[in-house]
């Protein structure tokens, strides 16, 4: 399952940048990994564990601005196409990376 997280954030004022940046680097602490500019994705093992991880999300989410949240399977996240730029192929992009012990 994949977790693609989407914001689009205030950064006006100094607490909204702060708040940015707390929230970017809150996903990045809990292994999400930048797709796109305010796209970060999380590989997990089932759905019970990306809803998990989406509620523990809301919680500290910015009040302002916009965040949203999709779950997928590995199949349908394979599918995406690319209109232009490359696939991204680094090890931390593919499921071979997840290991369940």
């Amino acid at each position: 399952m994949r977790l693609i997280i989407m914001f689009d954030l205030p950064t006006l004022t100094a607490m909204d940048r702060r708040n940015y940046r707390q929230f970017r680097k809150r996903l990045l602490n809990d292994g999400f990994t930048m797709m796109q500019e305010s796209i970060y994705t999380c590989i997990l093992i089932d759905r019970q564990s990306a809803n998990l991880l989406n509620k523990k999300i809301s919680m500290y989410a910015p009040q302002k601005g916009l965040v949203q949240s999709l779950i997928v399977t590995e199949k349908q996240f394979a599918s995406i196409s690319f209109l232009t730029g490359k696939k991204d192929a680094s090890e931390e992009n593919t499921f071979e990376r997840l290991t369940v012990i």
